[in-house]
C-alpha cells in the first residue's frame, strides 16, 4: 500500500510540476497559475530535496514576477534551511542563498544580505562558479553601500581565486570590476595597473570569440570613462573608436547561442549585448557633449532611447532605467546649450520621475537634477530660483566632487550676474584651478574661464586675458570646443572694449564658426552682437546686415523658446528647491504614468509607477492621488494574484472614497459654500 501511495504522490507531483512549467513558458506566461501549481505540489509528500527545490522555484518566481517580498523570503528561507540538512544539495543551497540575499537587499535588510552571502561563500569553496558568483554579489552590495574599499578587496580575492581555479575569463571580469570600483572611489593611482593587467589578459585570452569581444567592450568602456573623467576628450578618441568597432563585432553575432566550448566555471556575462549597445551610445554621448558636438550627442541619445524603449517592451531591467536617466540628464544639458529650454525642462522632469520609481536612483541623482534645474533657471534669467537649486545640489551629500565643482562654477556666474561680490569672492577662493579637487582638465579650464569672466566684469582686462589664455591652452589641447568658443568670444569682447577692433575680429570670427558647429546659440547671439558693430566699423555693410539679421534670428528663437518653456507645467519645478516640495507634482505624474501603462496592458510597469506614487501621496498626504492609486492597485494586485494586498487596497480605496464623500456633504451644507455662486464680492451686492 505504501509503494502505491508513493507512486501516486510521485505521479501527482510530476503532473503539477508539468502544469507549472507549461504555465510558465506559455505566451504570455501565466505566473499566477504557475505559482498555484507549485503551491499545490507542496501538499504532496515528497523527498526533502524536492521540497527544497520547489520552495526555491516559488521564491524565485515571487521575487522576479511579483512585489510580494515577504512570501518570496519565506519560501527561499525554507529552501535554504532544508537544503543544508539534505546531502548533495549544495548547489540548491547556494542558489537559495544568492536569491535570499537579493530579497534582503530589496527590503533594505543589508546586514542580513551580507551575512547570508558570507556564510554561503564559506560553504562554496569547492564550487568555482558559485563561489565566484557569490563574491561578485557581495562586492556589489558593498559598492551599493559606498563601501568601496571592502568591495575592491573582495574583487581582488575573487581574481586570485579564479586564477588558481583556472577560470581565466572570470579572473579578467574580477579585475575589470575592481578597476571600475577604484574609479568610482577615485583611487586613480591604483586604476592604471589594474586596467593594464586586465587589458593584457584580454588580448592573450584564447577563449570564445564573442565572450572575448564582450571583455574588450568592458575594458574599453572603462578606458573611455577614465579619460572622460579626466577631461581628456582628445586623448580618448582612439579608445572610443576601438570601442565602437568592438560593439559592431558583437552585434554581428546572430544569437547568444554562439557561446560554445566555454569553461562551465566561466559562465558569466557582464552585460547582455543589447545593453552593451546602449552603453556604447551613452559613452559616445558623454564624449560628444564634452567635445562640444551637441548635434552628435542629440543623434546618439535618440538612438539609445529608441533602443531602451524596445528593450523595455520585452522586460524592464533596472539598468535600463539608469541608462535612460543618464541620457536624459546629459541631453538636457545639450538642449540648454542649443537654446532649446522647452525640451530641456521636459527631459529634466522626466529624469526626476524615473528617480522617484527607484529610491537608490533618487539618492544618487538628486544633486544633478537640482543642478540641471538651476542651470535651466539661469537660462531663463531667474537667478533667485537658480541660486536656490544650485545651493540645494551642493548641500546634497551624494553629490560627487566633479558635480560640486561644476555646480559651484555655475553658482559663481549667478553671484556675478547678481553683483553678490562677497559670496562670489568666497566661492572663487575655493575654485582656484591650481588646487581644484577634481582631476578633470575641462573643469580646470572652466574654472579659468569663470575667473576671466569675473575679471572682465571688473574691467581688469589684462587679468581676464591671462585667465582666458589658460582656458584656451587647455581647451585646444583636448578639443573642448565649447570652452574654446566661449573664451574666444569673451576675448573678442575684451579687445572690443579696449578699442582694438582688429584683434576683436580675429577672436570673434573663429568663435562664431565654432559656435555654429556645436551649435551654441548663446555664443552665436553674443558673437553676432559684436560682429554687427565690428563690420560697421570696417565699413562692410553687406556683412553688417547679415550679422544684424542673424542676431535678430537668434534673439527671436530664444525669446520664443523662453515663452514656450515658461508656459509648461514642468517650469514650476524650478521654484521647488526643497526635494520634499517636489512630491506632489511627482506623485501626480507617477500615478498618471501608471494609469497610462495600465491602459496599455503593461501591468508590471504600471505597478512600478503607482507604488512610489502611493508612497509619496501618503507622505504629503494627497487624498486624491491616494484614491486614484488605490483604484489602480486593487486591480493590479488582483492580476498578480496577491489577494491579501488586493483586499488591503480595496479597503483603503473605500476609506478614501468615504472620507471625500462625507467631506463633500459637510462642505456643501456650510453657508460659506454659497460664495461659489458670486461673481463679484459680497459687498458689491
Amino acid at each position: 500500500m505504501s509503494l502505491i501511495n508513493n507512486n501516486d504522490n510521485q505521479s501527482c507531483y510530476m503532473a503539477l510540476m508539468s502544469m507549472a512549467e507549461e504555465f510558465r513558458t506559455q505566451t504570455p506566461p501565466d505566473m499566477r497559475s504557475c505559482v498555484q501549481c507549485l503551491l499545490a505540489s507542496l501538499n504532496v509528500s515528497t523527498h526533502p530535496a524536492i521540497e527544497a527545490k520547489t520552495h526555491l522555484h516559488l521564491g524565485n518566481i515571487l521575487l522576479h514576477f511579483t512585489t510580494n517580498l515577504d512570501k518570496s523570503q519565506s519560501h527561499l528561507e525554507k529552501a535554504w534551511y532544508l537544503s543544508q540538512s539534505v546531502p548533495n544539495c549544495e548547489e540548491l543551497m547556494l542558489e537559495s542563498a544568492s536569491l535570499l540575499a537579493m530579497v534582503y537587499e530589496k527590503k533594505n535588510e543589508i546586514q542580513m544580505s551580507k551575512q547570508i552571502l558570507t556564510k554561503a561563500i564559506e560553504e562554496s569553496q569547492h564550487w568555482i562558479f558559485w563561489h565566484s558568483r557569490l563574491l561578485f554579489q557581495l562586492a556589489q552590495i558593498h559598492a551599493n553601500e559606498k563601501e568601496y574599499l571592502l568591495a575592491s578587496n573582495i574583487l581582488s580575492i575573487g581574481a586570485d581565486y579564479a586564477n588558481m581555479s583556472g577560470a581565466h575569463y572570470t579572473r579578467i571580469l574580477f579585475l575589470l570590476s575592481k578597476g571600475m570600483t577604484l574609479m568610482i572611489d577615485r583611487r586613480l593611482t591604483e586604476v592604471h595597473p589594474v586596467l593594464s593587467l586586465a587589458g593584457q589578459l584580454v588580448e592573450t585570452w584564447n577563449g570564445n570569440l564573442q565572450m572575448k569581444e564582450a571583455l574588450k567592450v568592458y575594458f574599453l568602456v572603462l578606458q573611455v570613462c577614465h579619460h572622460l573623467n579626466a577631461g581628456q576628450v582628445k586623448s580618448v578618441k582612439p579608445c572610443l573608436k576601438l570601442l565602437q568597432q568592438s560593439i559592431q563585432s558583437i552585434t554581428a553575432y546572430h544569437s547568444e547561442d554562439d557561446y560554445v566550448n566555454v569553461n562551465p566555471n566561466d559562465m558569466f556575462i557582464w552585460m547582455p549585448r543589447e545593453h552593451m549597445c546602449v552603453l556604447v551610445y551613452l559613452v559616445t554621448v558623454l564624449h560628444s557633449m564634452q567635445a562640444g558636438y551637441m548635434d552628435k550627442a542629440q543623434k546618439y541619445t535618440e538612438k539609445a532611447l529608441m533602443q531602451i524603449d524596445k528593450l523595455k517592451a520585452v522586460g524592464n531591467h533596472p539598468m535600463l532605467n539608469t541608462f535612460q536617466l543618464l541620457l536624459l540628464e546629459h541631453i538636457a544639458m545639450c538642449r540648454l546649450v542649443m537654446g532649446n529650454r522647452t525640451l530641456a525642462i521636459k527631459e529634466t522632469v522626466q529624469a526626476l520621475q524615473i528617480c522617484y520609481g527607484d529610491p537608490k536612483l533618487k539618492i544618487r541623482h538628486k544633486p544633478l537634477i537640482h543642478a540641471l534645474l538651476g542651470m535651466y533657471a539661469m537660462s531663463m534669467n531667474l537667478m533667485d530660483a537658480a541660486e536656490a537649486q544650485l545651493a540645494t545640489a551642493l548641500r546634497t551629500p551624494s553629490a560627487c566632487t566633479e558635480l560640486r565643482v561644476m555646480t559651484s562654477l555655475n553658482l559663481a556666474i549667478v553671484y556675478l550676474r547678481n553683483k553678490r561680490e562677497k559670496e562670489l569672492n568666497d566661492l572663487l577662493a575655493k575654485l582656484n584651478p591650481e588646487t581644484l579637487p577634481s582631476v578633470s582638465q575641462s573643469l580646470k579650464a572652466a574654472a579659468f574661464y569663470v575667473l576671466g569672466l569675473n575679471s572682465f566684469f571688473q574691467s581688469r582686462y589684462n587679468d581676464a586675458k591671462r585667465y582666458l589664455r589658460e582656458t584656451l591652452k587647455m581647451a585646444n589641447g583636448e578639443d573642448l570646443n565649447r570652452l574654446t568658443s566661449c573664451s574666444l568670444v569673451l576675448l573678442g569682447h575684451i579687445f572690443y572694449s579696449s578699442g582694438n577692433s582688429r584683434e576683436s575680429m580675429n577672436m570673434v570670427t573663429p568663435a562664431m564658426q565654432l559656435a555654429s558647429k556645436i551649435p551654441d546659440i548663446h555664443v552665436q547671439l553674443w558673437a553676432t552682437a559684436l560682429l554687427k558693430d565690428l563690420y560697421g566699423q570696417f565699413g562692410e555693410q553687406s556683412r553688417q546686415q547679415e550679422a544684424i539679421q542673424m542676431h535678430h534670428s537668434f534673439s527671436q528663437m530664444l525669446i520664443n523658446d523662453h515663452y514656450q518653456a515658461s508656459q509648461l507645467p514642468e517650469h514650476n519645478y524650478i521654484h521647488m528647491a526643497n526635494g520634499e516640495d517636489l512630491n506632489r507634482l511627482t506623485s501626480c505624474s507617477l500615478v498618471l504614468l501608471g494609469h497610462i501603462f495600465y491602459s496599455s496592458g503593461n501591468s508590471r510597469e504600471s505597478m512600478n509607477m503607482v507604488t512610489p506614487a502611493m508612497q509619496l501621496a501618503s507622505k504629503i498626504p494627497d487624498i486624491h492621488v491616494q484614491l486614484w492609486a488605490t483604484a489602480l492597485l486593487k486591480d493590479l494586485y488582483g492580476q498578480f494574484g496577491e489577494s491579501s494586498r488586493q483586499q488591503e487596497a480595496i479597503q483603503m480605496h473605500h476609506s478614501f472614497s468615504q472620507m471625500l464623500i462625507n467631506d463633500h456633504y459637510q462642505a456643501s451644507q456650510l453657508p460659506e459654500h454659497n460664495y461659489i455662486h458670486w461673481f463679484d464680492s459680497p459687498d458689491a451686492e
